[in-house]
């Protein structure tokens, strides 16, 4: 199966959504927080998560306007 430019860059960005759920997640298990901090944690956490991806903010690759 051939993957577009598009369909990588869709799947990369839901990695990336994935792997910063699952860093808050065993945050929250491991340090046995409320609720309601995990979700602020990963409001937190999910967006360091695309600030550390070089290749982030292509958005545009595969949205509406994609080429």
């Amino acid at each position: 199966m051939k993957l577009t430019n598009k369909h990588k860059a869709a799947i990369k960005s839901y990695l990336r959504a994935v792997a910063a759920s699952g860093i808050t997640v065993l945050l929250a298990i491991a340090t046995d927080i409320r609720p309601e901090y995990a979700i602020l944690l990963g409001s937190i956490v999910a967006p360091l998560a695309k600030a550390i991806d070089p290749s982030s903010g292509k958005e545009a690759d595969y949205g509406v306007n994609a080429k």
